[in-house]
């Protein structure tokens, strides 16, 4: 499980100087959920510092090495449980998303993640970073596995209010010999004329084959996700940097203290050695646009923007829309070092998940083949509470392709 998941038998860090060796009092829904399943918890995966991140690169313990070729990143952030699971060292792993963060290191690593419905797994024990966009997911080695893992975790829970008083998701049934009477719709803005040719040929095979599994593909538009990384990138800091006030020195964690002159000397002192550049960066960010000069400007409308995005959602899925189907990633995983000095190039990488995150919708990244040997992930996008649905594409489609394939 990701090192922002609390539970009782091992140090809770979230990959932060500011939590090392810090151990939980609680233990998070889903992983007591998992115990009382009957499952093995073989210890906490490596994610960017509080989950600020898309490559692992963050971490204060060091990064994760993409098993596909160790060249290269992992994804983010949580490219050590999506590396885990590729690796072969456990069959099943948790982690968290709040603008992609399982998705897109699925798609880089190679193996299955999925988002759910935001309110279908509690967020109890799941260290907060944007508190309306965070969710745990899951990740596998196949599309079963994956939904499995997700199945046992969720439901209604008194400990988070935020939670859906619905009846937890059932084990996934057999793959479909079938997708007849399916509309998949096929957004036109995920597909742009730069998109990476590998990313392109590992689509369209997967498109071709749905529609030889007798899905019916429609294109479709969502003319809102150009503005989703921008509103994802004011309203996720702004919600961190309130979630992140609690880590002063005073209350737990790590403290600088010795010869600091007053109580605001340690704060700073605190933060400064424990906070590392990513999330500095950030909290700086959403403590500028919730400032009182310039609120309406900014987080203000970005959550208008939401809204649009939301809607854009639930126009396509009431005009007779199954599930969508989308690449993942706009490229392959790219090398270690390459985007670290450019953030906005590494916020880009998450360009075609965070949108699900910001319309609370579910998602799924599955393998679609390989171009030069690195997995290409290709992403399925359900109505709100439609996980059933695109779990069931998956399987299909799963059972289909040989996610291994060269695309070209």
């Amino acid at each position: 499980m990701k090192d922002v998941i609390a539970d009782l038998t091992f140090p809770t860090t979230c990959g932060s100087r500011i939590l090392e060796g810090w151990r939980s009092p609680f233990e998070a829904t889903a992983v007591r959920r998992l115990r009382e399943a009957g499952a093995l918890i073989a210890g906490k995966t490596t994610c960017d510092e509080f989950a600020m991140g898309s490559s692992t690169e963050w971490c204060a313990w060091g990064p994760s090495l993409n098993p596909a070729d160790p060249a290269r990143v992992p994804g983010g952030s949580s490219g050590g449980s999506a590396a885990a699971v590729a690796a072969g060292a456990v069959t099943m792993a948790l982690g968290s998303e709040t603008g992609g963060s399982v998705r897109q290191p699925a798609a880089f690593c190679g193996v299955v993640g999925i988002k759910p419905t935001y309110g279908r797994v509690s967020r109890y024990g799941l260290v907060a970073f944007g508190s309306s966009l965070d969710q745990i997911g899951t990740l596998g080695r196949d599309v079963a596995s994956a939904a499995r893992l997700l199945a046992a975790i969720s439901g209604r829970d008194d400990r988070d209010a935020t939670t859906l008083d619905r009846v937890p998701l059932g084990e996934p049934g057999p793959a479909p010999g079938s997708l007849a009477g399916t509309v998949i719709g096929v957004p036109r803005e995920y597909f742009p004329a730069g998109l990476h040719p590998g990313v392109r040929a590992g689509c369209e095979r997967a498109l071709a084959a749905l529609r030889g599994l007798g899905a019916e593909l429609r294109e479709v538009t969502l003319p809102h996700t150009r503005y989703a990384v921008p509103a994802y990138c004011i309203v996720a800091p702004a919600e961190a940097s309130s979630n992140l006030a609690r880590y002063d020195g005073a209350r737990y964690g790590a403290r600088a203290d010795g010869g600091l002159a007053d109580l605001r000397a340690m704060y700073r002192a605190t933060r400064g050695r424990g906070f590392g550049a990513e999330v500095r960066r950030r909290i700086l960010l959403g403590t500028y646009v919730l400032s009182a000069g310039y609120y309406d400007a900014y987080y203000r409308k970005a959550q208008r923007v939401r809204a649009l995005i939301r809607a854009d959602f639930a126009r396509v899925f009431a005009s007779g829309v199954h599930a969508l189907f989308t690449p993942t990633t706009p490229t392959p995983a790219f090398t270690f070092g390459a985007n670290l000095a450019d953030p906005l190039a590494m916020y880009l990488s998450d360009v075609y998940v965070c949108t699900a995150n910001l319309a609370w919708v579910p998602a799924l990244s599955l393998p679609v083949g390989r171009d030069q040997g690195l997995p290409i992930g290709g992403q399925l996008i359900g109505p709100l509470e439609g996980e059933g649905t695109i779990i069931r594409v998956a399987l299909a489609l799963e059972r289909a392709l040989d996610g291994t394939a060269e695309v070209r």
